[in-house]
């Protein structure tokens, strides 16, 4: 698959806010939920729970579970993920963005459930964040801006042009 398809089929999966869905289409999330199945994992899209801790779930744009992680993937929610991915929208941009340690902020809340990487996907500014876990806290793995490759530190092959992604119709 070319590099602009992949991307242009991980931009319909992951954008879930209005606003990037007019921009990308009304297309499924089938390339990075075959990517799982390709590892043997699965993937899925918000609205679905996952399970932070006992008694705390947030609803990501999208989410993967590697294949040896499976058995804590439920049919109602998912106890944590291995990769959590947020699309800004103005609605939710402080909460996504935000890594003091307050309690709503996301990035806090994902680094101490133990999802090792967070992608922060900004339509506003043509960027994608990828956030890995490091000792508790998340550290900056790539900004990656228009012309360069998004890349994952736990998926070596999730990769994505981010000019295509976000020039996606």
């Amino acid at each position: 698959m070319t590099p602009s398809v992949f991307a242009w089929n991980i931009r319909c999966f992951i954008c879930k806010t209005a606003a990037a869905r007019d921009k990308a289409g009304r297309a499924g999330p089938q390339v990075l939920k075959a990517l799982a199945s390709r590892q043997g994992g699965k993937a899925t899209l918000a609205p679905f729970p996952v399970r932070l801790w006992p008694e705390k779930f947030r609803e990501p744009d999208a989410v993967l579970m590697k294949k040896e992680h499976l058995h804590r993937c439920q049919k109602k929610y998912w106890d944590g993920a291995d990769l959590a991915v947020e699309v800004l929208s103005d609605s939710n941009r402080d909460s996504d963005l935000d890594t003091k340690p307050v309690e709503y902020a996301k990035p806090v809340e994902y680094a101490r459930a133990g999802i090792p990487e967070y992608w922060i996907v900004d339509p506003e500014k043509g960027a994608i964040t990828v956030l890995v876990l490091d000792g508790g806290k998340y550290a900056v793995h790539g900004l990656f801006q228009r012309g360069q490759v998004a890349t994952s530190k736990a998926l070596a092959e999730l990769q994505v042009d981010v000019t295509s992604l976000m020039d996606a119709e």
